[in-house]
């Protein structure tokens, strides 16, 4: 359930006194936070601010497209890695080119002898 209009976004104090310090010494420098569940305001837009995800502050330059998000969204908490295909295609069933003077596998070498029919079911 989304947040009452009326309440108006969530932002902790403790962050807007940091964020409006920033402003007024016109510091580039990133402004470190632990708190995930604030909400960008327009203030925030222009500024870096490095947002903790459980172990180290991650930076994330806020811009307009931002506001109305949590500080959250941008920092993951999780590293992603999937699972690698069973038949995935090497580079030269993908088509790349082979380096310069790279000459081309020997073909396969045919099959001695002809498999033998399968018998009859009766």
């Amino acid at each position: 359930m989304a947040r009452s209009i009326k309440k108006g976004p969530f932002v902790d104090h403790h962050l807007l006194k940091k964020v409006a310090a920033a402003r007024n010494a016109s510091d580039k420098r990133p402004i470190k936070t632990w708190s995930r569940r604030s909400t960008v305001v327009p203030e925030f837009v222009g500024l870096t601010l490095a947002v903790h995800n459980g172990r180290q502050h991650f930076p994330v330059y806020v811009t307009e497209n931002m506001v109305g998000h949590k500080l959250g969204e941008f920092a993951l908490t999780r590293i992603f890695k999937s699972h690698s295909a069973a038949g995935k295609r090497t580079e030269e069933a993908v088509g790349r080119r082979a380096p310069a003077g790279a000459t081309a596998p020997a073909p396969a070498a045919a099959p001695a002898a002809p498999a033998a029919p399968a018998p009859a079911k009766k």
